[in-house]
């Protein structure tokens, strides 16, 4: 009986020995401190030499902040992709285990991944719907926040019909659906957030009406090209980001033609809700990605990351400021778009 005893403790201790170094790959990516590779596919916001160049860095960088807090990741692979939505793909599939992708990207394909930060970018001191404030007389500034949204407003400018439709907006009134269609707009790409996708939600949200439904339209193929319009009287109102004035003010009229100073010449007669920024999103269907406690340590390593100098400067490459941490229900405006709009 002895024997007998000792020979089931000794097969007891193999079994637990072996069931401890087999598992199935899954078990072993889940919760496991050592992580085999980490892959990173980043759209395409550069040329892509120029961004595998300069993002180079960041694998180190993470490697380093992830092994603080206990994940030994052995290697890190950064892949341009060949567009936003090969990038979005590519985290469906679970060939990309980490994505730096847009917050329409990540609406298209939320099935398969999940949004898990926001990229932060300077703010400006007005933040508002509110007509009254943006035509305050006072200039638009960059303040040292940051911030994980921005707006789209339509800008008009020194034209009559712009400066006629501004007055009216300026008493408080409402322009109409004709008055609107009579102007001449500069808008971007039907792809652009702020130049196209939001502007035709805020009309749909209070005409009915898109920007496909307007009788005078020009595609700009940068908003710099459609700020010289506005201020060469082309156009009579252009749809951009809501810091387009603080941005463009030192050009307004050395460069792109203004006559006067552009908080005198332009105005604002509408504001979109928020456009939350790109997103740092993972895919649901990696099995590295499958252990939430890992995800929390990558999302806090990319914030850490962000608020150091040498970490700023990798990320700028790809637009970015720093980053916070991000819910789902910040891009809605997102999924209302798509339900709306296409």
């Amino acid at each position: 009986m002895k024997n007998w005893k000792k020979m089931m403790g000794v097969l007891l201790a193999g079994a637990l020995v072996l069931g401890g170094c087999g598992g199935t790959e899954k078990e072993q990516a889940v919760g496991s401190k050592t992580i085999p590779e980490l892959k990173i596919a980043i759209s395409p916001y550069q040329d892509a030499d120029t961004l595998r160049t300069k993002t180079e860095p960041l694998g180190k960088m993470l490697q380093a902040k992830l092994k603080e807090k206990g994940y030994e990741v052995q290697k890190i692979t950064l892949n341009v992709g060949t567009s936003y939505n090969a990038v979005g793909e590519a985290l469906s599939a679970g060939s990309a285990d980490v994505g730096f992708i847009s917050g329409a990207t990540y609406v298209l394909c939320d099935r398969d991944v999940d949004v898990l930060l926001t990229a932060l970018r300077e703010g400006i001191d007005k933040d508002t719907t509110d007509l009254s404030v943006w035509n305050n007389g006072q200039p638009d500034k960059f303040t040292k926040n940051l911030v994980k949204y921005y707006r789209s407003a339509l800008v008009v400018g020194p034209s009559p019909k712009g400066q006629a439709l501004l007055a009216k907006v300026k008493r408080g009134e409402k322009p109409t659906w004709e008055e609107l269609d009579s102007l001449n707009w500069a808008v971007m790409s039907p792809a652009s957030a702020s130049g196209y996708l939001y502007p035709s939600l805020w009309l749909k949200e209070n005409y009915g009406k898109t920007l496909k439904d307007l009788s005078h339209v020009v595609q700009s193929d940068s908003y710099t090209t459609s700020t010289a319009r506005l201020a060469s009287g082309q156009v009579d109102v252009m749809v951009a980001y809501s810091h387009i004035r603080a941005k463009m003010e030192k050009d307004w009229q050395v460069k792109l033609g203004g006559t006067g100073s552009i908080w005198d010449q332009t105005g604002i007669i509408g504001v979109t809700g928020k456009i939350f920024n790109d997103t740092v999103s993972v895919s649901k269907t990696s099995k590295v990605m499958q252990d939430p406690a890992f995800r929390k340590a990558l999302g806090e390593a990319l914030i850490e990351i962000g608020k150091t100098e040498e970490g700023l400067k990798v990320l700028k490459t790809i637009g970015h400021k720093g980053y916070d941490w991000a819910q789902a229900s910040d891009y809605d405006g997102e999924r209302k778009i798509r339900k709306e709009l296409q």
